[in-house]
């Protein structure tokens, strides 16, 4: 049985942790702050409306870079951003090896079981990438942060599934496959975010 006592002054602590907040959000640097975040979100979301892969890892490391110098607070927090940059760096180098179709055939062969494969293309380390990164994103998004924060989640969420569309295309040229047909409702439809 929930000691009642306890759960009271937690109410009153939830409360007045509240007012602070609202109170705090009022002050000349929250509104700043709110300014800053809002042209990071515009800047987010014209990065994945670019069409542009390699910008829109680059928005994505810079946020990674970022995160890592200012706001790593833990040993884990640490350990998951030094994970997520190292999976980008790869994810860069596939970048190269796609944009070569002789190199990237190679690819293609070492990824031939079906079990390594989605949507008739190589699930390699960069669609391992997009996949793994739009996770961390959404774990994010579930944690305790402010609507300006999460709104910039969830633009970043969506870039990394125009990534990974914008990479799909890239796999479709370098192996000389034709432009994606409908997809099949079902487990081999590729990255769904």
């Amino acid at each position: 049985m929930a000691k009642i006592g306890l759960i009271e002054k937690f109410n009153r602590e939830l409360v007045r942790e509240r007012g602070a907040t609202t109170e705090v959000g009022r002050t000349k640097e929250a509104l700043e702050q709110h300014e800053a975040r809002k042209a990071i979100l515009g800047l987010v979301r014209e990065a994945g409306k670019s069409g542009d892969l390699e910008t829109i890892l680059t928005v994505e490391r810079r946020f990674l870079e970022n995160d890592r110098a200012e706001y790593a607070n833990s040993r884990a927090m640490r350990s998951s951003l030094d994970v997520a940059l190292g999976e980008l760096k790869v994810a860069e180098r596939h970048l190269e090896l796609v944009n070569d179709p002789a190199q990237y055939k190679l690819i293609d062969e070492a990824h031939s079981l079906p079990k390594r494969r989605v949507g008739g293309l190589p699930k390699d380390e960069a669609r391992l990438f997009f996949g793994s990164h739009a996770t961390r994103l959404l774990n994010q998004d579930k944690s305790r942060l402010d609507q300006d924060e999460k709104k910039i989640i969830d633009a970043r969420k969506q870039n990394m599934r125009a990534a990974a569309k914008l990479y799909e295309t890239r796999q479709r040229q370098a192996l000389g496959l034709g432009a994606e047909t409908a997809r099949k409702r079902g487990r081999d439809q590729g990255m769904e975010l």
